[in-house]
């Protein structure tokens, strides 16, 4: 009985990070950035994969790339998370989602430099990206590529 009470939990805790996986499905696609700067362009694409999502960050000056970083939203120990590598970090750095919805998720990593929070926010064909941490913050504004 003790073995079947443990493998019916271990199923529910699955099944509801699963679910919390699923919440993010919005997020896939190509989403160009709108608040840059002229001459610039930049874009974030998402797409689904098995252990999650794969995301990549590109910024671009004129027709050269100026920055990348690559993005995952993975299962790691039965919690959901946002993990970003960027050329500038030796390891990738993992935020703990915390809260995730219909049109928004946020994630967090109180010992990471900065940023310490990260939140995606969709209004219809519209997404709001906000990093903040140690009294800053920055927005980001993104509109579904057709």
């Amino acid at each position: 009985m003790k073995k079947f009470l443990l493998l019916l939990f271990v199923v529910i805790c699955a099944s509801a990070n699963a679910q919390s996986v699923n919440e993010l499905s919005w997020l896939t696609g190509t989403w160009n950035r709108t608040n840059v700067k002229a001459g610039r362009a930049a874009h974030e694409r998402w797409v689904k994969t098995a252990e999650g999502f794969q995301g990549w960050g590109v910024n671009l000056n004129g027709a050269d790339t100026t920055f990348v970083e690559k993005l995952r939203i993975v299962t790691k120990d039965n919690k959901l998370y946002y993990v970003a590598d960027v050329p500038q970090n030796k390891e990738s750095t993992y935020f703990l989602i915390t809260e995730a919805s219909a049109n928004s998720f946020t994630c967090e990593n109180p010992q990471h430099d900065f940023p310490k929070k990260i939140v995606y926010q969709l209004d219809g064909t519209k997404l709001k990206a906000t990093i903040s941490g140690n009294g800053k913050s920055m927005d980001y504004f993104f509109e579904r590529k057709e």
